[in-house]
């Protein structure tokens, strides 16, 4: 249950309300296209996907820098593929990546909704470990920024979700305490086992159908928070 002392509401962005697979896999057509790569875009996103999430992992946990993240995902990928492309290509693609990942603006479905829902009963917030010069060009080229009166970055911070003192600093930001915080991510330690260490409440968006956790409320859709809040 959610308690009845929640006054805000901190959201994860990618893969929670903006739609990071999907326009992922747009800009990846356009580059392919661009860079005339003779690869099936299905066929990359197979090999790529899985090999992001791991550097993603890696780069939470200080293993990897965002740069090594940037070019590493993909060098790995088209090795796994047995596709040669130069580094000069790879570094076009990782620029070309960030350039045009903000063009494309897809959200999960009932975003829209549910923020206009929420947002006279809580105060909203982002808090993301995303790349900090593209995390608001994703806000307003969804047209969602105004629902936020907080966006709390890992790379302004200094330490990446799950470490407690990104929610320490979250905190401090919208000027609350951690039992008037929840917090509604899809990953489940980044987000969900983070924010229940640092004492918050928390919501885990599952909408793959992943492993979850019994003592945490998890759904698949964003519309179900008008029923659960």
């Amino acid at each position: 249950m959610i308690p009845n002392t929640i006054t805000d509401i901190f959201f994860d962005l990618d893969h929670t309300l903006w739609d990071f697979e999907r326009n992922s896999a747009a800009t990846f057509q356009h580059l392919l296209e661009k860079h005339e790569l003779q690869l099936r875009l299905q066929d990359f996103l197979a090999v790529y996907v899985p090999i992001n999430r791991a550097y993603w992992k890696a780069y939470r946990q200080a293993e990897v820098t965002k740069e090594q993240l940037r070019y590493g995902r993909l060098k790995d990928a088209f090795d796994e593929l047995g596709y040669a492309v130069n580094d000069t290509t790879i570094h076009a693609l990782a620029e070309g990546y960030i350039t045009h990942l903000t063009s494309f603006s897809h959200v999960f479905d009932h975003t829209h909704s549910t923020l206009e829902y929420l947002r006279p009963k809580y105060k909203l917030h982002i808090l993301t470990n995303g790349f900090k010069e593209i995390q608001h060009k994703k806000l307003s080229g969804a047209q969602i920024d105004q629902f936020f009166s907080c966006v709390i970055n890992a790379e302004e911070v200094g330490v990446k979700k799950p470490d407690p003192e990104i929610f320490d600093a979250a905190l401090k930001r919208a000027k609350v305490r951690p039992e008037q915080a929840l917090m509604i991510g899809d990953d489940l330690e980044a987000d969900v086992h983070g924010a229940l260490k640092a004492g918050w409440s928390a919501l885990h968006f599952n909408n793959e159908n992943l492993e979850s956790d019994p003592n945490c409320v998890s759904f698949s859709c964003l519309s179900e928070l008008q029923r659960i809040l």
